[in-house]
């Protein structure tokens, strides 16, 4: 019996995404990217600045450029300056452009509004000074619906949620042995992952600092990290013994357990995992790589799905990723990072369906997180949960046709940017696409606890 083989392919309108670094020209050269050993990004990016940590003598500073500012920057350019010591982390606030946040070795958290047009002298007088951990702060984090709320975490191990707007201590975490790698907030910021140097997997509720589980995370103590994704479930990547780098996913209610695992490589770069909560996928960025490779997270085994990888020749030093609402949409660029590299510069790289259409693609573009918080940090720290604030980017959609159509002469096609006066919208396609999806993932949480259930009988059973 002759049998005709038929290959299967998976169904998916991001497996033809490809990378491509956008000209030299259109990036940004002469950078003295810090040389911390702290395993930072480096770098953060809205739709407005680019923000990139320095290596300084004689403090700490990073830079902020505007978007428009590309090319070679001068060597005198003005600074945000106001550490005694290095800089170890930044983080722009998602609900106002012009709000950044810097942690250094001085032990203090700095926030800093940098004006529209961009810097015209060193900025050394920060809005608001957060003074309370005693050894280097490492780590900082938004909240992602809630205005003015901000975690910060420490090398003196300990955790604590800021209200940013008075200065207060909201809630402090004194669960963990060792320094934290990492920390992230949940979809409507009601749960909290971390990480530890324990080789420990910790979620909290971020309100009241009660521990709900914890887990070994990755064989290896080197460092790992952990995201959630808006599922509800968690992403993670680490070294094994064998130092081979692996990720995980995870059911919260089941930390111990894998629900898919894979080994990468062998390289000895921190792997940062880049969540695009629009479409799924999530980057794998390491310091020192020369690519980055792209996954798709699906309720179909094996859940995690290799899509493709940018390649380059330079390694990689820090990188940051541009909110949805700062991606070229009438290109189909789902993603777009911000490389820097060891050389000096940094280099643009657009993550890209290739489409030809003139009209919206409401399929890659569903409602996306908007500058603008739900709640108040007085309502978060009294019970009141919402999720992020999400507005429809076909309102700052640009029809290339009829533009050209009203046109006498070919014009440059413009570049759409998601408007920055960000409105709450929805519709009916994008809101069934994740009611469906939303009831897939239920059934592949329901389906895993069946089987610790099914596991816990038959070992009572034996018993």
């Amino acid at each position: 019996m002759e049998m005709s083989l038929v290959r299967m392919v998976r169904n998916s309108k991001f497996r033809h995404v490809f990378g491509q670094a956008q000209k030299r020209e259109d990036g940004f050269e002469n950078i003295r990217v810090s040389k911390t050993s702290w395993d930072s990004t480096l770098c953060c990016a809205n739709p407005k600045f680019l923000a990139i940590i320095l290596e300084t003598s004689g403090g700490g500073a990073f830079i902020v450029l505007p978007l428009s500012q590309t090319g070679r920057i001068p060597s005198d350019y003005p600074l945000v300056s106001g550490h005694t010591s290095p800089v170890l982390d930044i983080a722009w606030c998602p609900h106002d452009d012009n709000l950044i946040a810097s942690a250094s070795e001085d032990c203090s958290v700095k926030l800093w509004m940098i004006p529209d047009e961009g810097l015209t002298t060193t900025l050394t007088q920060p809005t608001v000074d957060l003074v309370y951990h005693e050894r280097r702060v490492a780590l900082l984090l938004w909240h992602p619906s809630a205005h003015n709320v901000l975690l910060t975490a420490g090398w003196d191990k300990k955790v604590v949620i800021w209200n940013v707007g008075t200065g207060e201590i909201l809630v402090h975490l004194d669960s963990h042995p060792e320094v934290l790698y990492s920390a992230c907030f949940n979809w409507d910021g009601t749960m909290l992952v971390t990480t530890c140097r324990d080789k420990k997997i910790r979620i909290f509720d971020p309100r009241t600092a009660k521990l709900y589980s914890e887990a070994i995370c990755h064989d290896s103590a080197r460092a790992s990290r952990a995201i959630f994704l808006r599922s509800g479930l968690v992403f993670t990547t680490g070294f094994n013994r064998a130092s081979d780098r692996q990720y995980s996913l995870r059911d919260p209610q089941d930390l111990c357990n894998s629900i898919a695992q894979g080994n990468l490589d062998m390289a000895s770069g921190v792997l940062f995992p880049i969540y695009d909560a629009d479409t799924n996928m999530i980057y794998l960025c390491g310091k020192g790589d020369l690519v980055i490779k792209f996954f798709e997270v699906t309720p179909e085994p094996p859940y995690v799905h290799y899509i493709s990888c940018f390649k380059t020749t330079e390694p990689q030093r820090g990188i940051a990723m541009m909110p949805k609402r700062g991606c070229d949409i009438i290109a189909c660029e789902v993603a777009r990072f911000y490389r820097l590299t060891s050389n000096g510069q940094c280099q643009v790289v657009s993550m890209t369906v290739p489409r030809k259409s003139d009209h919206f693609q409401e399929d890659l573009y569903p409602n996306t997180l908007a500058a603008t918080a739900a709640i108040t940090a007085e309502e978060w720290i009294a019970g009141m949960d919402a999720e992020p604030v999400t507005f429809s980017l076909k309102d700052s959609f640009i029809d290339v046709t009829a533009t050209n159509q009203n046109s006498n002469e070919r014009r440059p096609r413009k570049r759409a940017i998601g408007a920055t006066a960000c409105r709450a919208s929805g519709s009916t396609i994008s809101r069934d696409r994740v009611s469906r999806a939303a009831t897939m993932w239920e059934k592949l949480l329901n389906k895993n606890k069946a089987k610790q259930m099914e596991k816990q009988n038959a070992e009572d059973a034996r018993a």
